[in-house]
């Protein structure tokens, strides 16, 4: 997450400094996070017409709005000393102008359909008029771009948060939540957070939908550290004999605890092992629908809430927390839905979640908590406390979600 780990002040200013001015750019990807629930893996290339054609809505304005909303009433007391610079349309003033916060407008009219261009002229921008920080809506292909652009540019940008609007979200820049983003953007003003350099991660997205997991490290953006409101670079499980056995223990202590019952099983390695158990083929990085004598795989949020076999009380979800940052629903399964989710809750219970993870992942997490951000406020709420995780084969613990 961290390159070596070095961290100092990024911020010295002084929050009772009534002449200091922060400026924050704020930009928005508009088109970040549609194919997640439509079981897309991403919206790079042409995918997003694909997403268009699936019915896919909208997803990072809604985010923005999320971060917004909850800065209005972060910084209340600080408002003054806050301008938004920011380009016009749907990559950033549409959503500003909504708050009661003083806005900058960058001359470029973006495109209909936007491309790592208009991101390029608009982070030139944001060098050129000496901005504090930067906050981007998006997801790894954003952060890359961003990471690529402002590395080949003279001027410096002290700062960036990442507020996860994507599918697949590896890179260590990103908050958890839209509202998480807000409140390290509040300590940043308030000189009250330390600095890092964050790793900026993407997989490739052909070999992601052809069920390969290809990674790569593209560089560094800095950005405020503030524990467990930064979700840190997902790190990759152990290729070793005893990971292997610890996951078969998983998936065999998981399968016994299913049954019969109809199962939806997100992504990873884990889950791929127990659906070995099951006698199912996997999906690697999607999610699949099982029942005792059919399997559904690859499928999106409708195919499974127009399934006629989908019974949420009879219904169990089994899923994998990402490495290190222990987010269990918001990436890269984001076709279970907080539609699915809810239904689960209010007909099957919370019981009928399941964390699958080895010994290992559990040790690897950040504060050794889970978190959540599947894009409903209210269900995150109706999650959080404890759940069940099975680590090994007779063996589990209750692991707290915050």
């Amino acid at each position: 997450m961290l390159k070596n780990d070095n961290r100092s002040i990024l911020s010295e200013s002084e929050p009772d400094n009534p002449n200091k001015m922060f400026k924050i750019g704020f930009l928005i990807n508009p088109i970040a996070g549609m194919g997640g629930r439509v079981g897309l893996k991403g919206t790079d290339g042409v995918s997003v017409q694909k997403a268009r054609v699936l019915r896919a809505k909208p997803v990072a304005i809604e985010r923005a709005r999320d971060f917004f909303h909850k800065l209005q009433s972060e910084v209340e007391d600080i408002r003054k000393n806050i301008i938004i610079v920011t380009c016009r349309g749907s990559m950033g003033a549409s959503v500003a102008s909504e708050f009661n916060f003083p806005v900058e407008l960058i001359s470029h009219q973006p495109s209909d359909v936007t491309t790592r261009k208009d991101t390029e002229i608009v982070c030139m921008e944001f060098v050129e008029r000496k901005v504090d920080l930067v906050v981007f809506v998006g997801g790894d292909g954003t952060a890359r771009d961003i990471s690529v652009i402002v590395n080949s540019l003279s001027g410096r940008i002290p700062g960036f948060i990442g507020v996860p609007s994507g599918v697949k979200m590896f890179s260590g820049i990103f908050a958890v939540t839209p509202s998480a983003a807000a409140e390290i953007v509040k300590l940043y003003i308030l000189g009250q957070t330390d600095a890092a350099d964050f790793e900026i991660m993407d997989a490739d997205e052909e070999h992601f939908r052809s069920n390969q997991f290809s990674i790569k490290l593209f560089g560094y953006l800095p950005g405020p550290y503030v524990p467990l409101k930064i979700q840190g670079a997902k790190q990759v499980s152990p290729n070793t004999d005893s990971e292997f056995d610890n996951q078969m223990g998983v998936a065999r202590f998981v399968a016994e605890t299913l049954g019969d019952d109809l199962v939806l099983i997100g992504p990873g390695t884990t889950t791929k092992a127990i659906a070995s158990v099951l006698g199912k083929k996997k999906t690697l990085l999607g999610v699949d629908l099982y029942s005792k004598d059919e399997e559904f795989l690859d499928v999106n949020e409708n195919q499974i809430l127009e399934n006629p076999m989908f019974n949420p009380s009879k219904c169990w979800i089994v899923v994998s927390p990402i490495g290190r940052q222990g987010i269990i629903f918001g990436r890269g399964n984001q076709q279970i839905s907080p539609s699915i989710i809810r239904a689960i809750l209010d007909q099957g219970g919370k019981e009928r979640i399941i964390i699958a993870a080895t010994k290992s992942k559990l040790e690897s997490l950040e504060g050794k908590k889970l978190r959540i951000d599947s894009g409903d406020a209210k269900i995150d709420e109706r999650l959080r406390g404890y759940l069940k995780a099975i680590s090994d084969y007779m063996e589990w613990r209750m692991v707290q979600v915050i």
